[in-house]
């Protein structure tokens, strides 16, 4: 893995409030030529190589090219660079796999692995580490937000990383208020958590939720709750427009239910789903809210979109996807009734990954199994990444953060 030096810029490091490029070429390339560095390509512009090529390199290959000379280590430092490079990562679906020791009783480590799921690239490409973290047997990734991860479990209940960064910090302020999501506050840039104080089981119980700002000397603020049904506080948010989703469930009502949060305003309100049977996920796909409902059997998806019109909320049937049972149980050599099972949107499409038996599988819109992976240990979560070197004023200010060191492997 990549040094603490290579990995964060040697200058403070500045508040996160920003999602556009803030300095030009010329500002980053005039203080390259400040430290009197000589470009490696004269025959390129500088506005080219930097802004086009370099830009869009994996954060790994960046490390390493801000070795070949002081002007590209110096250019690529700045934040309006670094702000541009993670706009141009993509945005992958987390799997997780678990390292067991020798015994098989218990996992030594938790391999963080975005899958490269896009064209083009080879098998061995698509499913690269981003980070390991030890005391895997306790650890949960609970939230992804910007390339942020919070994690659960081990020595700290509670924490926040950047896997690439290799930055880590235990969050004790959730200690006794359970995490519920992670997001950026739109009018600061600053990033948030949403907490809850405790699980209500009936459905006119009325839980009030709590905000608190990374970095911030405040106390959590208690900002309220929507105060109608129960939340499926095992369900991964989904931000969304500004918003964050949760689909409501409801035991055995045919109402189903979206809470809906503003990240703006900071409240909470309902929107109504697709009334089918089924275990319910939500996803984006092609700037729309889709909905994937699974039969209780997992044999059949159905996909449902909700219209550009939200205040009618109105949910279209987009299509059915059938899984090729027969075919997955031949080839894992299993007659289990459980899958693990996660509806992944790619370049206006959509394709299925589950976990079975030890296998990692892939289903494309057809049914038709595309690709298959023997890997035990590992699966699909319903986090994704993208990753980024961006520097977060906040970590120095939480006790017990640390850079490359412990957890990480």
């Amino acid at each position: 893995m990549p040094t603490t030096t290579s990995l964060l810029p040697p200058a403070a490091a500045t508040p996160s409030c920003s999602r556009t490029r803030t300095r030009s070429w010329p500002a980053a390339m005039a203080e390259a030529a400040r430290a009197g560095a000589t470009p490696p390509h004269r025959g390129l512009p500088d506005e080219i190589f930097i802004w086009e090529i370099l830009v869009r390199l994996p954060p790994k290959s960046l490390l390493r090219c801000r070795a070949v000379c002081r002007g590209w280590r110096s250019a690529t430092y700045t934040r309006g660079f670094l702000l541009a490079h993670h706009a141009r990562q993509p945005t992958l679906p987390i799997l997780y796999c678990y390292k067991l020791s020798d015994d098989e009783d218990e996992a030594e480590c938790l391999d963080i692995i975005p899958f490269d799921h896009r064209a083009g690239l080879p098998a061995a490409e698509q499913i690269q580490s981003a980070a390991r973290l030890a005391q895997a047997s306790h650890l949960f990734l609970e939230a992804s937000c910007d390339g942020l991860l919070v994690v659960s479990g081990g020595s700290a209940q509670f924490a926040i990383c950047n896997p690439v960064t290799r930055q880590y910090a235990p969050l004790p302020l959730l200690s006794d208020k359970p995490f519920l999501a992670m997001y950026p506050y739109p009018p600061t840039g600053e990033y948030r958590l949403l907490t809850y104080p405790c699980r209500k089981s009936t459905l006119t119980s009325q839980v009030d939720c709590y905000v608190f700002a990374l970095g911030s000397s405040q106390p959590p603020r208690n900002i309220g709750w929507v105060g109608v049904g129960e939340l499926n506080f095992n369900a991964t948010s989904l931000l969304f427009r500004g918003s964050l989703y949760w689909y409501l469930w409801q035991h055995e009502s045919e109402s189903n239910k979206i809470i809906v949060f503003d990240t703006t305003t900071e409240s909470f309100r309902l929107l109504c789903g697709a009334v089918v049977p089924g275990c319910h996920e939500l996803f984006e796909m092609d700037g729309m809210l889709g909905m994937s409902i699974f039969n209780m059997e997992g044999t059949v998806i159905d996909i449902w979109v909700l219209q550009q019109d939200y205040e009618r909320e109105v949910w279209t049937f987009k299509c059915q996807i059938e899984m090729p049972v027969m075919e997955i149980r031949a080839q894992c050599g299993s007659h289990e009734d459980f899958w693990n099972v996660l509806v992944v949107p790619r370049d206006g499409e959509l394709f299925v990954l589950l976990r079975f038996a030890g296998w990692l599988l892939q289903v494309d819109m057809n049914g038709k199994l595309v690709a298959s992976l023997h890997r035990k240990g590992v699966g699909p979560t319903r986090l994704q990444l993208k990753q980024t070197l961006v520097p977060h004023a906040f970590f120095p200010t939480l006790e017990g953060y640390v850079v490359n060191d412990f957890p990480f492997i």
